[in-house]
């Protein structure tokens, strides 16, 4: 995971050394994270909560960025993974990479951050590798209503 992340930061220039937690979660713990954080009562592949951004100007040069906690949920990946034709190796990277870019910024609440945050996700996936090499070109999930994943 450490290499996934580095790669993700590095992708996106970020410069400075950032602290990342990242966690699991059950199904219902993320139904629970979700409903407190999001404000939506049912479970989720990721949630990711920032803490602090790489460019914040209260931060010293020198100083390293609590970026913030990425909360995965493999149970619900999996599942996932089979709707998506991914594996589920390749869709837990997929959501890893998506939760560090949500840290860093990025959402997908219109088509056009949905395109931005796609673009990034398919730069990072093709510097990192996955089981199937096409999917890193082919990865698009925004469905157009703002709420894809």
């Amino acid at each position: 995971m450490q290499s996934i992340l580095e790669t993700a930061l590095a992708h996106e220039g970020v410069g400075r050394p950032c602290f990342v937690s990242v966690s699991i979660a059950t199904d219902e713990e993320m139904r629970s994270l979700n409903a407190t954080w999001r404000g939506i009562d049912a479970p989720t592949d990721v949630v990711s909560l920032e803490c602090e951004r790489p460019d914040d100007p209260d931060l010293a040069a020198d100083e390293p960025c609590a970026l913030g906690d990425i909360v995965l949920a493999p149970a619900y990946i999996e599942r996932q993974s089979t709707g998506f034709g991914t594996t589920p190796s390749d869709e837990f990277r997929i959501m890893l990479v998506h939760g560090v870019l949500h840290l860093l910024g990025y959402d997908h609440l219109d088509d056009d951050e949905a395109e931005l945050m796609e673009s990034a996700e398919n730069g990072i996936l093709a510097l990192i590798g996955t089981d199937a090499p096409a999917l890193a070109v082919e990865f698009t999930r925004h469905d157009g209503d703002g709420d894809g994943a």
